[in-house]
């Protein structure tokens, strides 16, 4: 069985209700009715019934079960208002602001469902950047308890199942943050571990990835590698880690025992921590793309609650399967 196939079967167990803000896009609905037929999550639809349903029938999509909630027409609209108005009055915002946003912006609706419980989670971005996904999250539902930053990955599925665990990885941070510094990236390091226990199920083994293997060159580049991995293993001394390291000293055994001897992840590493926004998200695509690779994200961790971003090169099946890991995250959340 898949990894996505043990994620659906796992949401199955205790169905969540996941919130899609987009429905002006087809791949959207499309995601929606795969998600249905499956019966692995209750999806709600942020839009007006008759736009929806329209759209929906010209494309000979079912959405039977689906409810679609029109921010205009919704009973607790004033309610949540109040509660948006409260949660940022702080920050400047007025009342008549806090509706004109959640009238006009499905994205922060949708977030509002979700701090209301009225929803488990909610995945958006297949139309929409990152930033206007992650924006309402941070602003409403704010980070984990001992969580210290926010950050992104992806679960990278490989038909070869020779590296990673059997053939799938954790590429982290892919999709949120630019430049984070030593700290960050241990952080990073330790919620992508929480993320792998939780969807993979198995030992997370750690590369911190550069373009030098112990020592093999010097830089600012490489010293901040070097320095992230030493506060990791402070952080957590059980967790089996080690950088800087390569791509194929981490990844492949033979090139580790050379490059990398005595390293604890033995090129055997299935979580990839990249030094910088750029390297993970380049790193990522050319694994989607050149590898065939299925690509699951980006992924949220250190959120309260369920909440992902998609790539808005994303497919139906891509928004059917982020919608699997969305509840199996809001399975998870205590």
């Amino acid at each position: 069985m898949s990894f996505i196939e043990k994620i659906k079967q796992r949401a199955k167990q205790d169905i969540k209700t996941i919130v899609l803000p987009e429905s002006e896009d087809v791949r959207t609905l499309e995601g929606a009715q795969i998600v249905l037929k499956e019966e692995f999550a209750n999806i709600i639809l942020i839009g007006d019934p008759a736009e929806v349903n329209d759209l929906a029938e010209k494309n000979n999509i079912d959405l039977t079960g689906a409810q679609i909630i029109n921010p205009k027409t919704f009973s607790n609209f004033s309610k949540y208002a109040n509660d948006l108005y409260e949660l940022r009055k702080n920050k400047g915002m007025t009342l008549d602001q806090a509706k004109e946003l959640l009238m006009n912006n499905s994205r922060y609706f949708a977030t509002m469902m979700v701090k209301e419980k009225d929803a488990d989670g909610f995945v958006s971005g297949a139309c929409h950047a990152t930033s206007d996904t992650l924006r309402p999250a941070l602003q409403i539902l704010k980070t984990a308890p001992g969580t210290k930053l926010v950050s992104a990955f992806f679960v990278m599925v490989l038909p070869d199942k020779e590296y990673g665990e059997d053939g799938v990885f954790i590429f982290a941070d892919s999709g949120l943050n630019e430049y984070p510094d030593a700290d960050a990236l241990s952080e990073i390091a330790i919620s992508s571990a929480e993320s792998f226990r939780e969807l993979i199920g198995n030992e997370p083994r750690v590369a911190m990835l550069s373009y030098s293997t112990h020592g093999s060159a010097h830089s600012p580049l490489t010293e901040k590698v070097i320095e992230a991995t030493n506060l990791l293993k402070e952080k957590q001394p059980e967790l089996i880690c080690d950088g800087e390291l390569q791509l194929d000293a981490a990844i492949i055994p033979e090139i580790a025992e050379r490059k990398a001897p005595g390293s604890p992840v033995k090129g055997r590493a299935n979580i990839l921590i990249f030094p910088d926004l750029d390297a993970g998200n380049i790193g990522y695509k050319l694994t989607q793309r050149f590898g065939h690779a299925e690509a699951y994200g980006p992924l949220c961790q250190g959120v309260s609650r369920a909440v992902n971003d998609l790539s808005r090169g994303c497919s139906s099946k891509d928004i059917a399967g982020v919608v699997a890991i969305t509840a199996v995250q809001a399975q998870n959340i205590k």
